[in-house]
């Protein structure tokens, strides 16, 4: 399976054991002083804890993340989620059937392994069991015994969907005819219709309430899993506070608080069993019996609340830093940091999209690949890889290999273009611009590479792809300086080709 290649591969990059000046850390202390000894021997004894493998998008998202975390999943002892909420979508095909996931680890499949959700994700309980259930009906089996929830996850209010009304009056339940709501979902949609009115454009949230969650965390109004699991008056009284401020802000809000209570108060039983202290659970697994610990990052570098083209982003840090705060865990416990990017670039909803192909190519990947979005339905712009995407995630998340996805979809084109660099104002520019109207402005150098108008769907090993698709992982290996370790050419689990 080894093949001869210019980068260089293997474990994850050796952090020396350096002050910020870059020589080594002195083991001395003042003479006389007291307490625990501390320099290079005790930071080498606390690195000795198990590294957990991150799985992260590089791009926009729906890079196909859920596929490389199913296949690392079948031998971990640990899968976790870190940050995000049920605005993401992973699909994963095992033996012919077709999984949904948004909330829960697509490791859940995993019956031998725990799947983990920290406190960097908001929970919706109610989509959460609805997740479950019909995962259960495709064949997925005792879930919740295999499923640990961290007591810091925020809550989130939102519900599963339903049109923006004039006036929008929320209450838990089916009703023929009438939509469900819960007012973090509603203020998400409300949100959009305002920034639709005040600036003739919205944001393109999944509307799942993600940001209105986030939104109540950073305000300290927020509610976490053990507030839900402690004293429930306590948690009332914050809930109907939490509500009224939302009420205050949208006066069309109606909010059926004690219907809402109601259900809450079922789901604290029935998720009580699975709630465990989040760091303490992480630091035992990291630091007892060694186990293989995966992170399986949601949406990506792009989206990131941060680094991501802001305003168009998620609410959330989708890079590697929000490993160690969603899960609560210190850096030198990161291992391997595995970016998946697809062979051409798709972006879902609005802003900035430098090398998007409005046009038959844009037309005939959106087909062949299928875009449409797993959480909201909404069709994928598609565009030629972007390597100044590419490459910029690498600087934010360090990436130990890639995974390269999709490459099929390009078997029918005669030739393939990748974006290498960027040019603004007739110069070329070595960042990714911050600023979106900057963004918009810059003008794509592509790299023009033969298509190998071959079907790649069948093949398992290096050896099986056509000459031009191996010229075409080795310019994407070559320009981002980081190894291709998986090519993806189709759905299933093993049409994931391992090159080393």
């Amino acid at each position: 399976m080894a093949r001869r290649r210019g980068l260089s591969r293997g474990p994850a990059q050796q952090r020396s054991q350096t002050n910020m000046s870059g020589t080594r850390a002195s083991n001395d202390r003042p003479p006389g002083s007291g307490g625990v000894k501390r320099g290079r021997l005790q930071q080498e004894a606390a690195a000795t804890g198990s590294r957990v493998t991150v799985v992260l998008g590089a791009q926009w998202g729906d890079e196909g993340k859920g596929k490389v975390v199913d296949l690392l999943a079948t031998d971990a002892d640990i899968i976790s989620r870190c940050q995000g909420g049920n605005n993401a979508g992973h699909t994963v095909v095992v033996d012919g059937r077709e999984y949904d996931f948004h909330l829960l680890p697509s490791g859940i499949i995993n019956t031998k392994a725990v799947s983990f959700i920290g406190n960097g994700v908001v929970v919706h309980l109610p989509g959460l069991f609805e997740e479950a259930e019909k995962n259960e009906k495709k064949g997925l089996k005792d879930w919740e015994k295999r499923l640990v929830i961290s007591d810091r996850a925020h809550l989130g209010k939102h519900t599963r969907a339903g049109p923006i009304t004039p006036r929008l009056s929320l209450a838990w339940g089916h009703s023929p005819g009438r939509a469900v709501f819960d007012f973090h979902q509603a203020v998400d949609g409300l949100q959009e219709v305002q920034r639709q009115a005040q600036e003739g454009k919205n944001i393109g949230t999944t509307r799942k309430g993600i940001g209105p969650a986030y939104s109540s965390k950073a305000a300290r109004t927020g509610l976490r899993v053990c507030d839900l699991l402690s004293d429930f008056d306590e948690f009332s009284a914050r809930f109907k506070n939490l509500a009224r401020q939302h009420q205050s802000m949208f006066p069309s809000l109606e909010v059926d608080v004690e219907g809402q209570l109601k259900r809450l108060k079922g789901f604290a039983e029935r998720i009580r069993p699975m709630v465990r202290d989040g760091v303490y659970f992480m630091y035992e697994a990291l630091h007892g019996t060694p186990k293989k610990i995966l992170v399986e990052g949601a949406n990506a570098a792009l989206l990131d609340i941060d680094f991501g083209t802001y305003p168009f982003v998620t609410s959330s840090n989708c890079t590697v830093g929000g490993v160690c705060t969603g899960l609560g865990i210190p850096p030198q416990n990161i291992g391997e940091v595995y970016g998946v990017v697809k062979a051409y670039t798709t972006r879902v909803g609005i802003g900035a999209f430098p090398t998007e192909q409005i046009n038959e190519i844009g037309d005939l990947l959106q087909s062949r690949g299928h875009e449409w979005g797993v959480t909201t339905g909404r069709k994928r712009r598609c565009g030629w890889l972007d390597l100044m995407i590419l490459r910029y995630a690498h600087m934010l998340n360090g990436f130990t290999a890639l995974a390269l996805t999709k490459l099929d979809i390009l078997d029918a084109l005669d030739e393939v273009k990748v974006g290498v660099s960027y040019k603004l104002n007739g110069k070329r520019i070595p960042y990714f611009p911050a600023n979106q109207e900057i963004l918009q402005k810059v003008q794509v150098e592509y790299e023009t590479l033969p298509g190998w108008k071959a079907d790649t769907t069948g093949a398992r090993k290096w050896e099986d792809l056509p000459p031009q698709a191996q010229n075409y992982i080795r310019f994407v290996e070559n320009h981002v300086g980081v190894a291709v370790k998986w090519v993806g050419v189709g759905k299933s689990r093993d049409s994931m080709i391992q090159l080393f």
